[in-house]
């Protein structure tokens, strides 16, 4: 088997790669972002390498990619382990569901964790078709990981894209949380139906409209954009509508100042039962954890000042799209044409926030036939 290095030239979708002792963890925000403000959550979700890919051009028939995930999970739950995926040709034909690795227990109730260490695991896949074939391995979305070989029985070669760059930035959701396998998000699947190279910047818990953010947007190549705030800003409870308004004005004003003329899509959230007329903070039902599963709720309304709700959010996310009537590459996507009232009732989300795999791929093909045919097409 030849093993060949893991650099920039293969690994598509992280802003850097940071050198560990084991071998090379992916990040999606550059070291100076991270260091704006090392929070805890953010610097967990930048970490899991969702939208990011090991890229090659090979004749291959066997590739292995040996890695050392790290995952968390809560006391009493069972959760599905994160997977890798392999995309052929623009098909997903395998994946491979992680084991090993290290692993953090947290307990939601006290707030205690548990640390186990545990061994690099092998994600390997054969009998791959004859010829030459663009191959990306798609990293999990759930786990970090640090990537420590990558070994084939043919040469690999970094494959040229010549595809038109998606930069999204966007909560859990836009990261992924609870579909099965990397592959499987929503943006994955919105990205393959497009044709396009997508670098996710969903971050669990940490859509929060962080001007460092933005400035990261601002800078990276991006053929076409889009950002969507409102879950988290409501969830956590960081923002009344004096302070929101402004600051995703600030957002897009900073990626502006960047891209002035590329295409840019503003999305409100998604329905969410909990939150569409309940304010935040978040938290979780304790009666459904005592049974084993994970289930989120809203716990306002909380103090005298008038909190945010995603019904308001829409509203003021709207509006202040037509503030910004002269810039004519800005649209304004309603999150309910994606996941609306009705879904609920037919695609339910099984922990009240985050949709299944199934709903992330109804999510995909309809921001694919929004945006595609309209304005993502290609000029």
């Amino acid at each position: 088997m030849i093993t060949t290095p893991l650099t920039d030239e293969l690994v598509r979708g992280a802003a850097e790669l940071e050198a560990t002792a084991r071998g090379v963890r992916p990040h999606r925000l550059p070291a100076w972002a991270r260091d704006r403000f090392p929070d805890p959550q953010l610097m967990t979700a930048e970490s899991r390498p969702s939208g990011v890919r090991v890229v090659m051009a090979t004749e291959a028939r066997t590739i292995e990619l040996v890695l050392h995930p790290s995952a968390v999970s809560y006391r009493g739950v069972e959760r599905p382990r994160g997977s890798v995926d392999l995309v052929v040709d623009g098909e997903l034909v395998a994946s491979e569901r992680l084991d090993g690795g290290d692993h953090t227990e947290l307990d939601v109730r006290t707030g205690a964790r548990e640390f186990h260490e545990g061994p690099a695991f092998t994600a390997r896949f054969a009998d791959l078709a004859a010829g030459d074939k663009v191959v990306e391995i798609w990293l999990p979305h759930n786990e970090t990981v640090d990537l420590v070989a990558l070994r084939t029985d043919a040469p690999v070669r970094p494959a040229a894209s010549g595809r038109r760059i998606w930069l999204h930035h966007g909560s859990s959701i836009s990261s992924g949380s609870n579909a099965a396998t990397p592959a499987r998000t929503w943006p994955a699947v919105a990205a393959r139906r497009g044709e396009v190279e997508l670098h996710n910047l969903g971050f669990g818990g940490s859509a929060l409209v962080d001007p460092f953010v933005a400035r990261v947007m601002r800078d990276r190549p991006a053929d076409l954009i889009s950002v969507k705030f409102g879950i988290n800003v409501v969830n956590f409870d960081v923002m009344r509508l004096r302070a929101f308004v402004p600051a995703v004005h600030g957002f897009l004003d900073t990626i502006r100042d960047g891209h002035p003329g590329t295409p840019l899509v503003l999305m409100s959230p998604i329905f969410c039962g909990s939150y569409e007329d309940t304010p935040g903070p978040g938290g979780m039902d304790l009666e459904a954890l005592d049974a084993g599963r994970i289930v989120f709720t809203a716990t306002g309304p909380h103090g005298d000042s008038p909190q945010l709700t995603l019904r308001i959010i829409r509203e003021a996310l709207a509006s202040l799209a037509e503030r910004r009537e002269d810039d004519p590459n800005l649209h304004y996507l309603d999150g309910t044409r994606l996941y609306g009232e009705q879904d609920a009732v037919t695609h339910p989300l099984p922990d009240a926030l985050h949709p299944d795999t199934a709903t992330h791929e109804l999510i995909g093909e309809r921001f694919a036939q929004y945006a595609f045919a309209g304005p993502f097409a290609a000029r």
